[in-house]
């Protein structure tokens, strides 16, 4: 019953068999071979456009070099969400890799921007140059850090704000694909159609062994891209490998095949734990993440049980919501190796403890 991260989950076995096929025999070093190709090639025809892509291996390697090329030192600022992953879980990393660039926060619990909340933020900032900071680039996160899919409708609302302010517009998605699973809309419908200038497009939550891919739609972004990789260290020399891996995750659309399971087993999930009042649902399960409230006697005798999941910020929650002091918020995160049959256990360990 493992529900901590779909970071713990392993490799597709075809995803593990591009790895194979591109491991063997010679081909040019550097991502100057055939698979890397392929694997931009195929990116193009889903995106609907001619892109450049750049491979590594780390999403904070992909966050960080991408927003890198989108800010100047003097800018200063990168407008995001106060849990967004840039902001909460990659270090100093957006700093280092941008020269410099502060965060900007902005939301206090775990829902999503707003056009509104951006813009008033906007106005907030003072505007006496040079002495204060420029707003350089706004970063959302699809999925959410909270697990929520940012609509169409809401992305270009934000991006048009960001734009308006001159600004560019930067997606993490680490898991974009589950994102893209619940909408009814194509990857260029919630990307560059919408207005986002950069996507980090993840992998490796969903299926492959470490892929992470830099796509820019308005390739003019891209000058240079190649040699900032190269200086951060990010430069792969059997670059293959991840082109590899990305031909056969793309094919036939596995990833938005993987991306599915996720998110059903997580509803499934959420329909496990909706009859139990003592489970507090934060938010409606949307993609493969599902965030509750729960008793701390309740989140110990789920892990003495066996149950894999994490206890997380409080904050990431509605704030309507009163942790009591007995109480936790707690995460549970389903992946493209998750089994129904775990739910099921999940479902008769809730059963025994509260018929106890």
């Amino acid at each position: 019953m493992n529900f901590a991260s779909d970071n713990q989950s392993g490799v597709s076995p075809a995803v593990l068999q591009g790895i194979v096929e591109a491991s063997t025999g010679v081909a040019g070093s550097y991502s100057n071979d055939q698979w890397t190709q392929a694997a931009v090639a195929q990116l193009s025809a889903i995106f609907e456009k001619p892109v450049q892509a750049f491979f590594v291996a780390t999403g904070t390697a992909s966050n960080c070099l991408a927003l890198s090329a989108l800010v100047q030192p003097w800018h200063y600022s990168i407008l995001c969400h106060s849990q967004a992953h840039i902001a909460v879980d990659e270090l100093s990393a957006p700093e280092l890799f941008t020269g410099g660039a502060r965060l900007v926060l902005m939301g206090d619990d775990g829902d999503k921007l707003t056009a509104q909340c951006l813009s008033d933020t906007l106005q907030s900032l003072p505007k006496d140059r040079p002495h204060n900071q420029i707003p350089g680039a706004l970063s959302i996160t699809q999925c959410t850090e909270s697990g929520l899919v940012y609509s169409v409708e809401e992305v270009r609302a934000l991006t048009e704000v960001a734009h308006a302010a001159d600004m560019r517009v930067h997606m993490d998605g680490a898991r974009f694909s589950n994102a893209l699973a619940t909408l009814n809309c194509t990857p260029a419908d919630i990307t560059w159609k919408a207005g986002v200038d950069v996507l980090c497009l993840g992998a490796s939550k969903n299926g492959a062994l470490a892929l992470e891919a830099v796509i820019f739609f308005d390739e003019a972004l891209a000058k240079d891209f190649d040699l900032r990789r190269k200086r951060a260290g990010h430069l792969v020399s059997k670059g293959r490998l991840f082109g590899g891996q990305m031909c056969a995750w793309l094919k036939d659309d596995h990833w938005l095949t993987l991306a599915r399971h996720a998110n059903e087993i997580a509803l499934a999930l959420e329909q496990c734990l909706q009859p139990y009042p003592a489970i507090q649902i934060a938010w409606p399960v949307q993609a493969n993440e599902l965030f509750a409230v729960i008793p701390v006697a309740l989140f110990e005798h789920l892990k003495a049980q066996g149950v894999r999941l994490n206890d997380w910020l409080p904050n990431s929650v509605p704030q309507a919501l009163d942790i009591k002091a007995d109480h936790l918020a707690v995460r549970f995160v389903t992946s493209f190796e998750s089994e129904l049959a775990e739910v099921q256990q999940l479902q008769d360990v809730l059963a025994a403890y509260f018929a106890s």
